[in-house]
């Protein structure tokens, strides 16, 4: 399905909007950042892919690849250990803690009997729990039935404390909501509900860093934006970073989500936050998600153009494609949600009506974003029919021609 936005504007980036997160903030979340020993240093490469681009009909199509952010292996390491940081500073005042050394352990004893809490589909959570870690307070994850035992034990390693519910990720969130409510813990989630939009503001605003890289690496500006959809939190970062940076000639944003978890699809149709349609239940674990988070929306209802749902199946074929690689495209282990722009983009090129209709032609300059690598490997082998390793092995091999 594609929905062309009735909402969207092209204008200046709102001074409302600029309070709440801005170009400003998402610099000093960078710098502060840049001291996490959980992160590898420097911007995560930006690859350009000519053959695909080829294929697809477009100008040039670029890739920027969230998989080499951290060992944690998706864009969820920028947004929870900013939140935590930025929340221990407003909880604790009276220790004037430094930030350099929060984030390197130092205040552990001072944190020992602070607890966090959390809802995952697994990378926000393995985010949240690996930044706990290193601060030195306690880390408790909820995780609804679809999690995968995987993702489960890979959030376990860093010492957190695991509790199963039987339902979906937005009853997990509201298991995590109940449980921080009666043992005096504090939420710390990427989506926002009536009350709680600070923290999720300073997740969204850690993102903001992948669109800093990106306009630092490449200097023409995109023409196309493809975004996954989940609660929007990673669309809103990078949405108000291009909007406040291109103002009325921002680039066309596309929103493209799972068709049975088109919470945003149906916020597009409603002219408000609004829950999803379906089942919820995707391959795509990272954007199976059935509620709007209403903060992020306040970004997103008037900057993002088109709203785009996906079948799991095409999410499949793009991860092949982009493990395949070709003479000119290096090889990409990208995750099952780390595709769904590709996937969108795959089906635009079958369909030139709607591809003409969102402006996409031989001079389009196209930016994807691949969020997450293989962060539950036998997921990923299953999926695509060959291993991770196998696949990055190939892209050495890639690299060691270029």
């Amino acid at each position: 399905m594609l929905l062309a936005n009735r909402n969207a504007r092209r204008i200046p980036y709102p001074e409302d909007l600029r309070e709440i997160m801005s170009i400003a903030r998402a610099g000093q979340s960078r710098d502060w950042l840049a001291h996490w020993a959980g992160l590898n240093r420097g911007a995560t490469p930006l690859y350009s892919l000519p053959d695909l681009a080829a294929e697809l009909g477009v100008g040039q199509l670029l890739v920027k690849d969230e998989s080499q952010r951290s060992p944690l292996g998706s864009f969820k390491a920028l947004g929870a250990p900013i939140a935590l940081v930025r929340l221990i500073l407003r909880r604790f005042p009276e220790h004037n803690f430094n930030v350099r050394t929060l984030l390197a352990g130092e205040y552990a004893e001072a944190l020992a009997g602070f607890t966090v809490i959390s809802a995952t589909d697994g990378n926000h959570g393995r985010a949240l729990a690996a930044a706990a870690q290193t601060l030195g307070c306690r880390c408790v994850i909820v995780l609804h039935a679809n999690v995968s035992v995987e993702r489960e034990e890979a959030i376990a390693a860093y010492d957190a404390e695991i509790v199963r519910i039987s339902g979906n990720y937005d009853e997990s969130v509201e298991e995590a909501a109940a449980l921080a409510l009666r043992n005096g813990w504090l939420v710390v989630s990427d989506t926002s509900y009536d009350g709680y939009e600070e923290i999720p503001r300073d997740v969204m605003q850690g993102y903001g860093t992948i669109a800093a890289e990106i306009v630092e690496a490449y200097d023409q500006g995109f023409t196309h934006v493809f975004l996954q959809g989940g609660v929007g939190g990673l669309a809103a970062g990078i949405a108000s970073y291009l909007w406040e940076l291109h103002g009325a000639q921002r680039p066309t944003l596309v929103m493209v989500e799972p068709a049975q978890a088109d919470c945003l699809y149906q916020s597009a149709l409603a002219g408000r936050a609004a829950n999803a349609s379906g089942s919820v239940d995707s391959v795509m674990a990272g954007l199976a998600c059935g509620e709007t988070s209403p903060l992020a929306w306040k970004f997103l209802e008037n900057s993002v153009d088109f709203f785009m749902t996906l079948h799991d199946d095409e999410a499949l074929l793009a991860m092949r494609r982009l493990a395949a690689g070709s003479e000119r495209d290096i090889p990409l282990a990208s995750g099952e949600s780390a595709v769904a722009g590709l996937a969108a983009l795959q089906r635009l090129a079958k369909a030139p009506q709607q591809a003409a209709e969102l402006g996409l032609d031989k001079d389009s300059r196209v930016l994807l974003i691949s969020t997450e690598g293989a962060t539950a490997p036998g997921v990923y082998a299953e999926l695509v029919g060959e291993s991770a390793e196998s696949v990055l092995a190939r892209q050495r091999e890639w690299l060691a021609r270029a």
